[in-house]
């Protein structure tokens, strides 16, 4: 293999091929749609850039004349589908807030796309900054690049070429496990969580529940053991502590459930988005230093271009020239613009319409181009999939909801404060989507530093898997919304709706400061917690071990149900011990990445079913089309699906130790 920077071969190596962008966005599609249920249901996405690559290097080595530079291309195209559907953490705030009875193809494929490209676009001229020309460790971005070496290296009958066909095996069987158990759940043999809620004395009420669901015990195993365990402590310290605590204040009538549930909801929740906050004020302080370098070093290979020596730079240091980043930027705005005008019209915002168009853009340009470096630098410090995507979230949301207040508020009856709101979630909603997008394309761009790649073929590639994904995401976001709902929503069956956490925190913060009816002291009882937990982290990264306290997951923990929370903790650990066993085979790397496409499978079986299952709700129009029994069986349900649950578990991680043994 040619060293990365080299520009040896660069007209032979087959990269940027029709072949692999179709399967590219075939890729995309589903994971897409994968990732748009799994996030409103357990308000977290999944990274594909690594399935992706295991599968295209599987189904292309068949074809023949496959490269390891093609493979990177269909990884790249793919990652898409893990990054762009974090759209849903924002876009259904305003189906929640009423503002949307669904979601209309044209706008909401708009947000995505154009703001998918933007994210693309912003991020090119950071790549030297962060990529080439950092230390950054980009975790996810180097995992991907040895798949890729590994697998296109492999000849026939090798070791290397035998754990590709186990890891496309893995996907493949943990994918069919979980979509099955899936299946199982649905028709109600199988209990799909087990709850529990309880009062204390004649006042005070908590409890928990816990969702038997591999999709969330998947995402525990690629978080890591520290992760979960500090998500652990977030339900802790909101269902152990505040959950009971403000239900003795606050006495209320009703079930217990009902009551730690509303508790939360209204309290407990906001203290979450305080923590989280912090947890992103903090990261983003620590960061100031590092991007500004990392800025001035993108200016200085500018002005290498600028001198006339662009020729001299070699294949693998090629972007997309910045003269074409900055046409296509302005391009993007103007549908932006447009959009944001057909919007503000819609709500009746006619006779503020200029102020509201110019600040939006502005906002969106500014806050578009900080959040894509700090998202690019987060990305390289802790992965994509690690990175406080739900902190930047809040924070772009508040910021936009205060500047609508100080603007244009005040010369407003109060009848219009909803159309505001709506206005601030959708200019969120385009900031949002640049974010997640450049939160991932230089974990792209380091993986094609890794593998010898050309970057404008793989920022060409990326745009083209935006366009896919956002194609996608709005008929699947109107199927789940038919099909389930989402939580808190007039009408929406509570057992059913889909939680969507984050889009229902951030439309509630949109709705708080511009209303004026925010708890601003919950948020700032959560800075509080948020404040400590950073200092205990900082304390436990001195002394040099490997534990640590991540406040974001702390903040997290909080503020997520524990139907999500309590299951990714037992993946968390279940993955832990599952590491230390692979640690004492004869290949640990090698089983460790195993266990990371056993969990992807996991998590794109349950949520393929997850939509399909929509798809038969909708169009039967009954709750449950698939139910064999009634109610009576709820409690057998419970004991057949935890123990079924438990002894699945044990068998897939038992397999997947002798698949690793006969594949080394």
């Amino acid at each position: 293999m040619n060293r990365p920077g080299s520009n040896h071969n660069s007209s032979s190596t087959r990269e940027l091929t029709l072949r692999g962008v179709v399967l590219g966005i075939v890729i995309t599609l589903v994971f897409t749609a994968a990732n748009v249920y799994f996030g409103l249901k357990a308000g977290l996405t999944f990274a594909t850039s690594i399935p992706a690559a295991v599968i295209s290097m599987a189904l292309l080595k068949g074809m023949g004349g496959s490269s390891m530079q093609e493979n990177n291309i269909v990884q790249t195209l793919a990652s898409a589908a893990g990054t762009l559907s974090a759209i849903i953490f924002v876009l259904p705030g305003l189906v929640m807030v009423g503002w949307w009875q669904g979601f209309p193809f044209w706008m909401s494929f708009g947000v995505c796309a154009l703001g998918g490209i933007l994210g693309v676009m912003y991020s090119i001229p950071l790549r030297r900054a962060l990529v080439t020309g950092s230390d950054l460790p980009y975790p996810e971005g180097v995992a991907c690049a040895e798949v890729l070496k590994v697998g296109s290296t492999a000849a026939a009958g090798s070791s290397a070429a035998r754990e590709n066909r186990a890891g496309l095996l893995a996907v493949t069987a943990s994918a069919l496990v979980s979509a099955g158990f899936a299946v199982i759940v649905a028709t109600r043999v199988f209990a799909g969580n087990v709850a529990a809620y309880f009062r204390f004395g004649d006042r005070g009420a908590t409890g928990a529940d816990f969702s038997l669901s591999f999709a969330l015990f998947a995402v525990g195993h690629l978080v890591g053991l520290w992760v979960g365990l500090s998500m652990l402590l977030g339900a802790l310290i909101g269902w152990a502590g505040l959950v009971p605590v403000f239900t003795w204040l606050h006495p209320a009538a009703g079930s217990a459930s009902d009551v730690a549930q509303a508790m939360w909801a209204t309290r407990v929740r906001f203290v979450g988005a305080g923590a989280i906050g912090v947890a992103a004020i903090w990261t983003l302080a620590k960061l100031v230093g590092p991007v500004a370098s990392g800025l001035r070093g993108a200016m200085t290979a500018a002005r290498v271009r600028k001198a006339g020596k662009a020729d001299t730079l070699p294949r693998t240091e090629q972007d997309l020239p910045i003269g074409l980043v900055g046409l296509i930027t302005l391009v993007s705005l103007l549908p932006i613009g447009w959009m944001l005008v057909h919007f503000g019209l819609a709500a009746g915002l006619h006779a503020q319409l200029a102020l509201l168009l110019l600040g939006a853009l502005v906002f969106i340009v500014l806050m578009s181009f900080f959040v894509s470096a700090v998202c690019g630098y987060m990305a390289g410090l802790i992965g994509s999939s690690n990175s406080p995507l739900s902190g930047v979230g809040i924070l772009v949301v508040i910021a936009a909801a205060l500047l609508l207040v100080l603007g244009v508020a005040g010369q407003l009856p109060g009848s219009m404060q909803p159309a505001l709101v709506a206005y601030a979630l959708f200019v969120t909603a385009v900031v949002f989507a640049v974010a997640t997008i450049a939160n991932n394309n230089l974990q792209d761009l380091k993986t094609g530093q890794l593998v010898d790649a050309t970057p404008w073929k793989q920022q060409v590639a990326l745009v083209i898997g935006v366009i896919a994904g956002a194609v996608v995401i709005p008929p699947v976001l109107d199927l789940l919304l038919k099909a389930y709902g989402f939580a808190g929503m007039p009408g929406s069956n509570p057992a059913q709706a889909l939680a969507a956490p984050q889009a229902a925190l951030i439309s509630a913060l949109a709705q708080g400061v511009i209303e004026h009816k925010l708890d601003w002291s919950m948020i700032g009882l959560g800075a509080a917690i948020g404040v400590v937990i950073v200092i205990l982290d900082e304390l436990l990264g001195r002394r040099g071990k490997t534990a640590r306290l991540p406040p974001l997951a702390v903040g997290l923990g909080i503020y997520l149900p524990t139907s999500t929370t309590l299951m990714v903790a037992v993946g968390a650990i279940a993955g832990w011990f599952f590491e230390r066993r692979a640690d004492r085979g004869p290949r640990p790397e090698a089983t460790r990445q195993l266990g990371v496409l056993l969990a992807s499978g996991m998590i794109v079986g349950e949520s393929m079913i997850g939509v399909a299952l929509a798809a038969l709700v909708v169009f039967s129009g009954k709750e449950a089309p698939l139910a064999l029994v009634g109610p009576g069986f709820a409690g057998a349900a419970v004991v057949i699906g935890a123990l079924a649950f438990v002894g699945v578990m044990f068998a897939m991680y038992a397999w997947l130790l002798r698949l690793a043994r006969r594949a080394a």
